[in-house]
C-alpha cells in the first residue's frame, strides 16, 4: 500500500466510523485529526490541486467516498507531501480501527 493509499483508506476507515455508534470516540477522534492535517496541508500553496480545488474534494470524499475515490488519490499523489503528521494519523486511524473489530476491505483495482 502506497502512502497515498495508506491515508485515502484511513480517511474512509474514519467517515465510514462516524456512521456507526459502536466506532464513535477514539476512531472518530484521530480521524479528525488525520482530516484536518490534510485539509491545512491542501490548503497550502497555490498551485490546481491544492487550495480550493484538493479541499474540495476532501469534503466531497467524506460525503459520497466511493464517488470521490479516484479524484482524491489523485489529489494526494499531486504534490502533497505526507509529511509524518499525516502518516502517523493515518496509521493511527488504521490501528484504532483495527480495534473495534472492523475489517475493511478495499477491492479498488483488484
Amino acid at each position: 500500500m502506497t502512502e497515498v493509499e495508506l491515508v485515502a483508506t484511513a480517511l474512509a476507515m474514519g467517515a465510514a466510523a462516524g456512521l456507526t455508534d459502536t466506532s464513535r470516540g477514539v476512531v472518530q477522534d484521530l480521524h479528525t485529526v488525520l482530516r484536518e492535517a490534510v485539509r491545512r496541508r491542501l490548503s497550502a500553496g497555490g498551485d490546481g490541486v491544492r487550495g480550493g480545488y484538493g479541499v474540495r474534494v476532501l469534503h466531497a470524499y467524506e460525503t459520497d467516498p466511493d464517488v470521490w475515490h479516484t479524484r482524491l488519490l489523485q489529489v494526494l499523489a499531486s504534490g502533497l507531501e505526507m509529511d509524518e503528521e499525516i502518516l502517523g494519523a493515518a496509521r493511527a486511524v488504521l490501528r484504532a480501527d483495527r480495534r473495534t473489530g472492523h475489517v475493511i476491505v478495499d477491492v479498488v483495482g483488484s
